[in-house]
């Protein structure tokens, strides 16, 4: 079993690894007794010391496209923070992160605070004030993305960054199952995708969040934004790229990444 003393030296090792964009081995290397409480708890050390607020909370790897493409068989969760917001009008710099992979997702507003262990469908429905949608930056401090569960949890779920575009659309007014999303690179749409490959429905993702981090003493508060994964699999990014996603019913979100320095010569 691994002590808080390990705990806080994974986390050390994670933070690190993020600061200096110097991504580490698997940790499950190292300790391959890691489970996703303990990696949780190394989350939790990490965004203690950070000085940003918590402005939300995320579920990755929510559906079976994005699994697969990571070779896990169930969701992780991590925390939003407010210097990960990003803009649809300012580039965003790939340079700054290890792998950078974006993502296309239905956000949830919450105008209410969500229930924690016996979170349902009903609660977070009656709790969410707005779909909105949006792209979120996905990252790896680990080598080449050779992530297990426990790994990535530890990771603050691969989190990066995210942008939400303007459009909001009450819950009753939209089906959250049925949300169609393209993402474009340019003007070639580079992957497709339904709201209902979150789970069978997104609603679900964040009721199961709710429940799951109500364990460690965290609660989905009104305020928060919350992404319940992607509704396809990640896409690479590279300095230059330019993307657009587009929802039917909900609107479309944009970002873009400087150009290599070189190109900008």
């Amino acid at each position: 079993m691994l002590t808080d003393a390990d705990r806080r030296a994974i986390a050390d090792r994670l933070y690190a690894a993020e600061r200096d964009r110097a991504p580490i081995p698997p940790l499950i290397q190292e300790h391959p007794e890691l489970t996703a409480a303990d990696a949780y708890t190394i989350q939790l050390h990490n965004i203690a010391r950070r000085s940003a607020p918590i402005v939300g909370h995320k579920v990755g790897l929510s559906s079976k496209a994005m699994q697969e493409m990571m070779g896990v068989d169930e969701p992780d969760y991590g925390h939003l923070l407010a210097d990960m917001r990003l803009s649809e009008t300012e580039p965003a710099d790939a340079g700054r992160y290890c792998y950078p992979r974006v993502e296309i997702e239905v956000a949830f507003l919450l105008g209410a605070d969500l229930p924690g262990h016996d979170c349902t469908e009903a609660d977070v429905l009656a709790a969410t004030e707005a779909f909105a949608p949006s792209i979120e930056l996905i990252d790896s401090r680990i080598v080449d993305w050779k992530i297990s569960l426990a790994d990535t949890i530890a990771d603050n779920a691969s989190s990066a960054g995210f942008v939400v575009g303007a459009q909001r659309v009450p819950p009753g007014d939209l089906d959250p199952r049925g949300i169609a999303a393209v993402l474009y690179r340019g003007a070639e749409p580079v992957v497709r995708g339904r709201s209902d490959a979150v789970l069978g429905n997104p609603v679900t993702a964040v009721a199961w969040l709710a429940r799951t981090v109500a364990e460690f003493g965290v609660r989905l508060r009104a305020g928060h934004l919350i992404l319940p994964g992607a509704c396809a699999r990640a896409v690479d990014a590279h300095p230059g790229d330019e993307f657009r996603a587009v929802f039917t019913g909900l609107g479309e979100v944009r970002l873009h990444f400087q150009k290599a320095k070189e190109d900008r010569l």
